[in-house]
C-alpha cells in the first residue's frame, strides 16, 4: 500500500531535485547501470567520482561523461570489498574533490549457484561485495551529510530481496540485507531530524548485464529484461524525484503483495508458471 501511495504521489511531485553542485560518487561504474548512470548525470551539471577495479572500463566511463558534458569526473581504483581500501579512497575523495553528496552504491555481483554448489567463501565474497561495501561506503560518506543535513542515498538492491530466487541464495541474502539496512538509516536519519538526507532503494527484476549472463525472460511482458541504459533513466528519475523505493517492472510490485497472504506453495507455483527456474538453469547451470 505504502509503495501504490508513494509512486501515485511521485507521479505529481511537489518538486524535483536539482543535480547542478552536486558531487556524485558512483561504485561499480565501469560497466553496465554504473556506468550509463554517470552518463545520464553527465549533462546535469555534476561532479561524477568513478569507483570500479576494472580500470580500464573505468577509463571509458570518464571519456564518455566528459564527451557527453561532464565537467569534472575523477577516476579511482577501488575494491569495494575491501574495508580499509573504502576507507583509504574516500579519504582521497574528500580531500581531492570535497564531501560526497549522492552517494549510489552498485557494486555486486551474482553468480547463480545453488545453495549446496556454494562455498564459504562465496557467500562470505558475496556479501562482502554487495552488502557490507554498502556499510563501508555510507560509514564513510554519510557523517558529512549529517553534519550539513543534506545528501541522498542510492542503494542497488534488488527485486531479488523481496522474494527468495532460485539459484540466488547468496545473492538475495545479500540484497535483501541492503534494503533492511536502508530502512534502519532512513528511520534512524528521520527520527534524529536528519530529514534533508534523502534515500532511494533500487529494487529492479534482472537488466541485461555483466551480472546476469544473458538471462531470458520466459514471460517478457510481464517480467521484462531491461536494457542498463532505460533501467539508469529510470534511477535517475527516482533519485531526482526523490523517491524512497523502485520497484521495476511493475509486475514484480504485484509479486511482493501477493507473497505476503498467499500459501508458499501457490508462491513456488506461480515462479513456475513464469518459469524463472528454467531461466536461471540456462543463464546458470552447469554440467
Amino acid at each position: 500500500i505504502f509503495l501504490l501511495l508513494e509512486n501515485i504521489f511521485c507521479l505529481f511531485p511537489l518538486r524535483k531535485k536539482c543535480f547542478a553542485g552536486e558531487i556524485v560518487l558512483i561504485t561499480g561504474s565501469a560497466n553496465g547501470i554504473g556506468k550509463q548512470v554517470a552518463l545520464k548525470l553527465a549533462p546535469l551539471g555534476v561532479t561524477l567520482v568513478l569507483w570500479d577495479i576494472d580500470d580500464e572500463g573505468n577509463k571509458e566511463t570518464s571519456r564518455l561523461a566528459q564527451q557527453n558534458g561532464a565537467s569534472r569526473v575523477f577516476v579511482y581504483h577501488c575494491d569495494c570489498s575491501n574495508r580499509e581500501e573504502v576507507y583509504e579512497q574516500a579519504d582521497k575523495v574528500r580531500k581531492e574533490v570535497g564531501d560526497v553528496t549522492i552517494l549510489i552504491n552498485n557494486a555486486g555481483r551474482l553468480l547463480g549457484k545453488k545453495f549446496f554448489e556454494l562455498t564459504d567463501e562465496d557467500f562470505v565474497n558475496t556479501l562482502k561485495i554487495n552488502f557490507f561495501s554498502q556499510i563501508w561506503t555510507c560509514k564513510a560518506f554519510l557523517p558529512a551529510m549529517v553534519a550539513c543535513n543534506r545528501g541522498h542515498l542510492v542503494s542497488t538492491a534488488s527485486g531479488a530481496g523481496l522474494l527468495g530466487l532460485y539459484r540466488a541464495s547468496d545473492y538475495c541474502a545479500s540484497k535483501s540485507a541492503i534494503i533492511g539496512l536502508m530502512e534502519a538509516i532512513n528511520s534512524e536519519l528521520y527520527h534524529c531530524g536528519k530529514r534533508g538526507i534523502k534515500t532511494t532503494i533500487i529494487c529492479p527484476y534482472f537488466i541485461s548485464t555483466r551480472l546476469s549472463k544473458g538471462f531470458k525472460s520466459k514471460k517478457p511482458c510481464l517480467f521484462p529484461v531491461y536494457d542498463p541504459e532505460y533501467a539508469a533513466s529510470r534511477i535517475v528519475d527516482a533519485i531526482k524525484k526523490e523517491k524512497f523505493y523502485l520497484i521495476m517492472p511493475p509486475a514484480v510490485y504485484l509479486l511482493v503483495c501477493l507473497i505476503s497472504f498467499l500459501p508458499r506453495k501457490m508462491v513456488l507455483f506461480l515462479e513456475s508458471y513464469i518459469k524463472f527456474p528454467e531461466s536461471m538453469e540456462e543463464a546458470f547451470g552447469r554440467n
